[in-house]
C-alpha cells in the first residue's frame, strides 16, 4: 500500500511551528482541513471529527523540496523506482522532488514525462516533477522540443550526468528554455580534463593510485556557461557545486547580476576526498568529493547566499554495481534519507540557523523552480514535515527506504529524526509505523 493515510484533515498537538517564508515561529497546535492549514497557535483541541496527532514538542515546518534526484524509472528499476524513491523522499521529510532525465527511454518526449507524472500520482506519496533532457537521447547534438516537454510538465531541462556538450547548444538551450520560463541545469564537467578520472585529483588520489578529476574540470565549464549566459535572456542553474573556484565564479556572476542560481549537496559540505579511504565506492560520486579547502568554500557559499539551495543528487545503484573495484563502480550515492540530518549538523555547529537551513532546502528551491510548497499560513498548502531535533537517526537503520544502499553515511548517528510527513494534508510517512520507537 503506497498511501499511508487517505485523510486530508488532522490536528497536530504541542509543536513548534516554523516557516521562514511567512516569518512564523511559534508554539502551540496546528489544524489542517481538506489539505490546507486552517489555524495554528494557541487554539483549542477538537473533541472529535479529525485525527489528533501528538507532536510532543517536535517542530513542524514546510516539507523539503529537492530539485535534483534520480528515481531511475523507466528503465533502471533494479536500482530505484518512482515508488521506492518516493518512499525514501517522504521518510526524509521531502514533499516535492524533481527527477532527472537520464532514464531509459530518456525523458526527451512528452510521453515519457507524462508517464512519470501519472505513475507518481498513482503512488500518491511525494509530488514528482520531471526535468526534461536538453538534447535528444542526451547525445548533445539536437535540442529537444522544450515547449512540448514544458507543457507536459517538465520544470527544467538538463542532460544531467553529462554537461551540455557544446557552447552553441547551450546558447540555443538557454534561449529556447527562456520562452517557457524554465532553467537550464548544467552538470559542469570538462570531460577531456576528467579523462577517465574516478575521484578528486590530489594527494589522496596519488596515494591510492587512482586517476584524478581536477577541480578545473568543473570550473572551466562553469566559466563557459556564465559567459554564454551573458549573451542570452535565459536562466542557468549550476548543479552540484563542489569546488572553491566554482563558488567564486558564481559569486562574481551574481555581483554582475547574471541570471544564475546554484546548488550543492550535503556530501560536499560534510566530507572530503579522504572519505574514499574508508568508504570506497560508496564515496564515489561525480563531481567527486574535494579537499577541505573546497568543503569550507561550499559552506561559506551557503552562508553568504552564493549557493541558493541544497539538493541531494540522490543517485541509487544496486549493491553488485558498487561492490566492483573502485575504478569500475558507478558514480553516485543515495541522499534523500540523510540530507536533512546532514544539514542539521551545520545548524548544530553554528554555521547556519534552522530557518536558513529550511530556506535552503524548501523556500528557495521551490521559488527558483516554480514548485508548489507547503506554507504555514491560514489557507496554505499542508505539505509539511514534523521532526524532532532532540532525537537522532542512525542512517540506514532499520533500513533505507530506497531500493539501493550506496551511502557513505550508512550506520552513522545523525542529528534529528523525521517523525511524520504530510502531502496535501495526507500523512504519507509516520516513523512509528516503521518499527522505530521515539
Amino acid at each position: 500500500m503506497a498511501k499511508t493515510d487517505m485523510t486530508d484533515s488532522f490536528f497536530l498537538k504541542d509543536v513548534r511551528i516554523l516557516d521562514p517564508a511567512t516569518g512564523v515561529d511559534t508554539t502551540g497546535h496546528l489544524r489542517v482541513e481538506k489539505g490546507l492549514v486552517a489555524e495554528f497557535g494557541a487554539i483549542g483541541v477538537p473533541s472529535a471529527g479529525i485525527p489528533v496527532w501528538e507532536g510532543e514538542g517536535s517542530t513542524v515546518t514546510p516539507g523539503l523540496v529537492d530539485v535534483h534526484a534520480h528515481f531511475r524509472e523507466p528503465g533502471f528499476e533494479y536500482k530505484e523506482t518512482i515508488e521506492s524513491g518516493s518512499r525514501a523522499a517522504v521518510s526524509g521529510g521531502f514533499t516535492a522532488v524533481c527527477v532527472m532525465a537520464n532514464t531509459d527511454p530518456v525523458n526527451d518526449h512528452p510521453e515519457v514525462t507524462l508517464g512519470m507524472i501519472n505513475k507518481a500520482r498513482e503512488i500518491g506519496l511525494c509530488r514528482v516533477f520531471p526535468i526534461g533532457a536538453v538534447s535528444l537521447g542526451l547525445k548533445g547534438e539536437t535540442l529537444t522540443e522544450m515547449g512540448a516537454l514544458a507543457r507536459a510538465g517538465c520544470v527544467g531541462f538538463s542532460d544531467d550526468g553529462l554537461p551540455v556538450k557544446t557552447s552553441r547548444l547551450l546558447r540555443r538551450a538557454l534561449e529556447y528554455a527562456a520562452l517557457f520560463h524554465r532553467p537550464v541545469i548544467d552538470h559542469c564537467e570538462d570531460r577531456d580534463l576528467s579523462d577517465g578520472g574516478v575521484m578528486n585529483e590530489g594527494w589522496v588520489s596519488t596515494d591510492l593510485g587512482l586517476r584524478g578529476i581536477p577541480a578545473a574540470s568543473e570550473e572551466v565549464v562553469v566559466a563557459r556557461d556564465l559567459e554564454i549566459l551573458k549573451t542570452t535572456r535565459g536562466r542557468l542553474h549550476v548543479a552540484h557545486l563542489s569546488t572553491a573556484g566554482g563558488v567564486r565564479l558564481v559569486r562574481e556572476a551574481k555581483k554582475r547580476h547574471l541570471h544564475v542560481t546554484a546548488e550543492t549537496c550535503p556530501h560536499y559540505f560534510s566530507l572530503t576526498d579522504e572519505a574514499v579511504r574508508c568508504h570506497h565506492a560508496d564515496a564515489k560520486m561525480n563531481p567527486p568529493l574535494r579537499t577541505e579547502e573546497d568543503r569550507l568554500a561550499i559552506i561559506e557559499g551557503l552562508r553568504d547566499g552564493t549557493i541558493d539551495m541544497i539538493a541531494t543528487d540522490h543517485a541509487p545503484h544496486a549493491p553488485f554495481e558498487k561492490e566492483r573495484e573502485f575504478d569500475q563502480a558507478p558514480f553516485g550515492i543515495i541522499g534523500l534519507e540523510t540530507a536533512f540530518s546532514l544539514g542539521l549538523q551545520l545548524v548544530n555547529s553554528g554555521v547556519l540557523d534552522l530557518s536558513m537551513l529550511l530556506y535552503l532546502m524548501s523556500v528557495r528551491p521551490s521559488r527558483v523552480f516554480g514548485l508548489p510548497r507547503g506554507e504555514i499560513r491560514v489557507g496554505g498548502m499542508a505539505d509539511l514535515m514534523v521532526f524532532d531535533p532532540k532525537q537522532s537517526t542512525v542512517a540506514g537503520v532499520p533500513r533505507f527506504h530506497s531500493r539501493s544502499r550506496n551511502s557513505p553515511f550508512s550506520g552513522q548517528k545523525l542529528p534529528g529524526r523525521v517523525r511524520m510527513t504530510f502531502v496535501g494534508g495526507k500523512k504519507v510517512f509516520d516513523v512509528r509505523e516503521e518499527g522505530q520507537d521515539l
